[in-house]
Order: C-alpha cells, then structure tokens, then sequence
C-alpha cells in the first residue's frame, strides 16, 4: 500500500505545549502562562506549562526522536512573545531568534522540511491587555509579526501556517472563555474574535505575497479544525439540513471566505441575523466584511491544511427561546455515536477523515491539503505498548490511502500530533498524545518511544502500509 513517491510523513509540536522556558531566554508572558498561574482548577490539577517537555533547553532531544522516526517534515510553531516579548517589533529577542535559527537549521541539516505555524493560541498578553483578537487593532500587530518572521527565517522556511485552528480558537476562547483569556461573550465574542482572524491572516497573506513570495518561494496557508459530521437520523430531512448548517458554521465559516469568495456562507449569515432580530439586536451579531475586505481575503491560501481528530452526529434543535449562542445560532445538537470506541472528546472514526478531505476536494476546487494533525490520546497510567493506539493510525492511513487512490485527493502532506507527550491545554499533562511518552516528573524530561513511534517510523521507511488496500 505504497503512497505516492515524495509523500510528505511529519509530526508536529506548539511552542507553548513543549518548549517550557517560559521566563527564560527573554521571552515575554503569553496569555496561557497568566491563565495557568491565575490556577481556580481551570486545568487539569492547576498545571502549567512552565517547564513542559523543556524543548527550550532540550531541542537536540527532540532532534533525536525527529531522526529516529525518519520525518520527512516537522512542524511546530514559534513562541510570538518569545521573539517579540510585548508583543511588537518595538523590542526584539534575539535569543529567540537564535533559538529558532537553530531548529530551522539543524532540520534542514537533516533533510526534513520545517513547517512553521506563526499563532498556535499563545498570544503575549501584552495584546491580550489590548483587547487581544477582539480588538481591531491586533490585525496589523500581527501583520507586522508575519512580516517580521517571513523577513527573519524565511530564507529557510518554504511552509507557512498563519494560525492554529483559528475556528476552534475564536469559539473556545473568546465565546466560552475556556481558553484565555478567559471571560465568556456567548453570541458575540466567537464572531468578533473570528472577523478579526480572518483578516488578520489575509493581510499576513498579502504581505508574504507581495513583500517575500517571489525571492523566498514559500506556501502560506492556515490550519482548519474539522471533524466530519453526519445525521443523528439519515431518513430525517431536519438532520441532513443540520448537518450542512453545522458544516457551514464549523468550517465553511472560515474556508469559504478564503478559499471562495471572501464572505461568510449564505446559511451562518441568515441564521445569525434571523436570530439576533429575535433577540432584539438592532442588527446581526455577526460582523459584516466591506467589499474591499471581500476582495483582499479571497485567494489568499496556497493549500489546504485541515486537522482531523474524530467525527460526530448532528441532530435539529430548533432555539424556540431565541437562546443566545453560537450553538443556538445553528439550532443543532452535536453528539458521539454511542456504538464508536471513544477516549474522552475522540471516537475512532477514521472514515470520518476520508469523507472529510472528499469534502475539502469536491467543495474548494481540488486544493493542495496537508493533514498538519491528527491523534489520538492515551490517559496515565500508559503503556509503551499502545498497540491500541496505533490501530488507530493504521486504520486512518488506510482511509488516507483511499482517499488519495480512489477519491484523488491532492493529499501531499501528513503530521501526526504529536511528536511529544506535552501540555495539552486545560488536560494538562493527563492526555498524552506523544509518538515519544515523556516523565514529567523527571527533570531531565527523558523521551522514550512507544510502540506507535517504532510502527511509524516503518511507515515512514515503506512510504506506506505493508500489503494491499
């Protein structure tokens, strides 16, 4: 079952899950640092990521584990506090740079293709002070951030990923305020946060377009949350309808201004305003994008990357109170399917993935995709053998294959996450979704492969799974 020659097989990281340091080095605060010392049991046992798997000092650890698996491509991402402490180009860290010179370097050295993510949700706080991506202003703080990134290692760096899963982030952090900030605008704050995501990636864009494209030659895109959906009742019409409006709110709201025409799907524009009249606003919650906005977001993506974990059932769930939300605003309910394996938030839906990037192809004009995450956790106590786990993955690469064979999908790129146990966010330390288990009680942070690293390294070595489809 051999992939296409030249299949890109990578892992991936976030600076503020495994670098630690997070005073070192004159690096800034971000807001996951403010979060995680405010403590009240917001994650897991009040964890941090202070220290994490200490990649800031442990970079040549992970050095090892990228060879040993034979990575073709690594990508993580750059700490913006760490490089910009107050978040400006006012001040400059030039440790930070060194220290990302380093990775950059040492993997070309090696053979393997950096992909680097510019904002995976560690912002300074000295943005978040300002209103952080609420506010207006932080689209050119950020735009002048890429610029200083493109300028500063892109002579090296060919692949680029403006923001982490900015769909999932706008709702988490700043709708439900789990995320930091913090503090819930429900209704309200995941459509501003949104607005200005979007167009802060755009301008990023442009300025990579017309400032560093034709000397650098590099790909800038930004990286989708996607799971795959499916009616709760497939005989039901009101389920199929819910399926497609749960879509174009969960990722259509973002890839079709991107990737179409520069506005929000038709579906999320009535419902909000349908709703918000009801609710009494004088007009839509959703924010509108001006025609010169429309016409500066569109195309500005050079490939598709998308992050799969798991697949859900969607059921119609008509807001007859005209309750405040942006779930009440797709008038759904979402759910597992109770017959699915299922560890916490993932069910093993691995045909989930192949309808998804069929999807992608059919709905956005056959994209170049990247796959820049897809895992699956274990919780302590874990085995080294988590021959579980890789049932998993292999049963995914099965239908990636597929994908690719016989639905052909322009799949180029595959990272699984994550090439470490690290801080997954508010679980902390207690999902573990590393190819390598790390001791976090251990100072030296000793990374030790599991039975999934050394099955996927063979994958890697065979550019594909042993025997036939």
């Amino acid at each position: 079952m051999a992939f296409p020659a030249g299949f890109g097989w990578g892992a991936a990281t976030s600076a503020y899950q495994v670098e630690g340091g997070w005073d070192a080095g004159g690096r800034g605060p971000c807001v996951w640092d403010t979060f995680t010392h405010q403590g009240g049991e917001r994650v897991f046992e009040n964890q941090t990521g202070d220290v994490a798997c200490g990649s800031y000092t442990l970079w040549e650890e992970d050095l090892k584990c990228i060879k040993q698996l034979g990575l073709t491509h690594y990508r993580f991402s750059l700490s913006w506090s760490r490089l910009l402490p107050d978040g400006t180009t006012g001040f400059i860290n030039q440790k930070g740079i060194d220290y990302y010179n380093k990775i950059i370097d040492d993997l070309l050295t090696e053979g393997v293709t950096p992909i680097v993510t510019l904002y995976h949700f560690d912002l300074p706080q000295a943005l978040e002070d300002q209103g952080g991506w609420l506010s207006e202003a932080i689209i050119e703080c950020f735009d002048k951030y890429a610029q200083f990134c493109f300028s500063t290692f892109g002579d090296r760096v060919k692949h680029w990923i403006t923001m982490n899963e900015p769909n999932l982030f706008a709702l988490i952090a700043y709708e439900l305020g789990r995320f930091p900030p913090g503090v819930p605008h429900i209704g309200t704050g995941g459509y501003q946060a949104a607005h200005n995501l979007i167009r802060a990636h755009a301008r990023a864009w442009h300025s990579y377009d017309s400032l560093f494209r034709k000397e650098q030659k590099g790909m800038v895109s930004l990286s989708f949350f996607a799971g795959w959906l499916e009616p709760a009742d497939p005989m039901s019409v009101s389920d199929q309808e819910a399926v497609k409006r749960a879509i174009s709110f969960h990722l259509d709201f973002f890839a079709k201004p991107i990737f179409i025409d520069g506005d929000y799907p038709e579906v999320v524009k009535s419902q909000v305003a349908s709703m918000s009249k009801r609710q009494g606003y004088v007009s839509s919650r959703l924010p509108e994008f001006t025609e010169e906005e429309q016409s500066m977001i569109k195309g500005t993506a050079d490939f598709f990357a998308v992050q799969y974990y798991t697949s859900r059932l969607v059921q119609h769930q008509e807001n007859k109170t005209g309750e405040l939300g942006v779930l009440r605003d797709m008038e759904i309910e979402i759910f597992p399917d109770p017959s699915w394996k299922r560890l916490d938030w993932i069910s093993v839906v691995p045909w989930g993935l192949r309808k998804l990037l069929k999807y992608i192809k059919d709905t956005y004009n056959d994209p170049i995709i990247y796959i820049t995450e897809n895992g699956f956790p274990q919780r302590d106590p874990v085995s080294l053998d988590d021959t579980h786990r890789w049932n998993y993955f292999r049963q995914t690469f099965q239908e990636v294959f597929k994908a690719i064979q016989l639905d052909k999908v322009n799949l180029q790129v595959y990272c699984l996450w994550s090439l470490l146990d690290n801080f997954e966010w508010t679980q902390g330390y207690s999902q573990r979704f590393g190819l390598f288990h790390v001791d976090f009680e251990d100072p030296a942070r000793c990374r030790v492969p599991y039975t999934s690293a050394k099955e996927y390294a063979k994958v890697i070595r065979n550019n594909g799974l042993e025997g036939h489809l």
